[in-house]
Order: C-alpha cells, then sequence, then structure tokens
C-alpha cells in the first residue's frame, strides 16, 4: 500500500477548490492509499479553515471530520530541524514516522528537499501522474 502525507495545503485545496486535490482524497476514502497525518497538520488545516477561509466553526468539525475519517492518526517522536518554517518541519516528522513514501505538497520549500531521506515530495498533480491503480 502506497503510504503518503498530504501537507496542509493539500488539504486545504481539496475541501476548497476541489480538482486534483480532492481526487487525492477519494483515493484515500476508497483505500487505494494510506494518508498519514499528526496533530499538528490537523490543527493546521483547522486553524486555517477558521481564520484565513472564515469557516464556522461546525462547518470546520464537519469537514476536518471527514478529512481525518479518511487518514491514519499518529503523533511522531522525532524532532527534524530540515526546514526553517517550522509548519514544514511537522511534515517531515509525519513522513518519516509514518514510514512513507510520499510527501504530497505545494510548498515549495518542501519540494527543493526531494527526495528526502529516500521520500519523494510532489505536487498533487505528479503524484497522481505516477500513481498506478
Amino acid at each position: 500500500m502506497t503510504r503518503a502525507v498530504l501537507d496542509s495545503n493539500v488539504f486545504i485545496s481539496a475541501v476548497i477548490f476541489g480538482g486534483k486535490p480532492r481526487q487525492l482524497i477519494h483515493l484515500a476514502e476508497r483505500g487505494f492509499i494510506e494518508v498519514y497525518t499528526s496533530g499538528p497538520l490537523r490543527g493546521e488545516v483547522e486553524r486555517l479553515l477558521a481564520t484565513k477561509f472564515g469557516w464556522a466553526r461546525s462547518r470546520v468539525v464537519t469537514t476536518a471530520g471527514y478529512l481525518w475519517s479518511v487518514t491514519r492518526w499518529l503523533e511522531p517522536t522525532c524532532h527534524l530541524t530540515n526546514c526553517t518554517d517550522p509548519d514544514d518541519n511537522r511534515v517531515l516528522e509525519c513522513a518519516v514516522e509514518a514510514r512513507a513514501e510520499w510527501i504530497v505538497t505545494g510548498d515549495r520549500h518542501l519540494l527543493l528537499l526531494d527526495p528526502f531521506r529516500e521520500i519523494r515530495i510532489v505536487t498533487v498533480r505528479n503524484f497522481l501522474a505516477s500513481f498506478q491503480l
């Protein structure tokens, strides 16, 4: 089974804009990939939906509940400092702890690290292009 960690921007794009990011969520929903997340990543998604997009708490809870229902949760024990942005380090930590093969992101700082400890770091488009059902 393919293991992936999605950056918060992918979750946000999936629920706000749909398109290819939503296709990725549907792959997880149907069990074609295992998507891992952590407390810090979940918190960032929920915070951004509320603050950046002005969603009511009830809408955030409902939408996030769906997203987290198709992911596997873990709490990383490793602490990485490879990126200047601490949020990017939380993505790397989750991927290392999950033994993920992929990090899917739109963040250029993370994309520049590809590959990281044998973990491919790619855009949604590139992940979907390389993923075989």
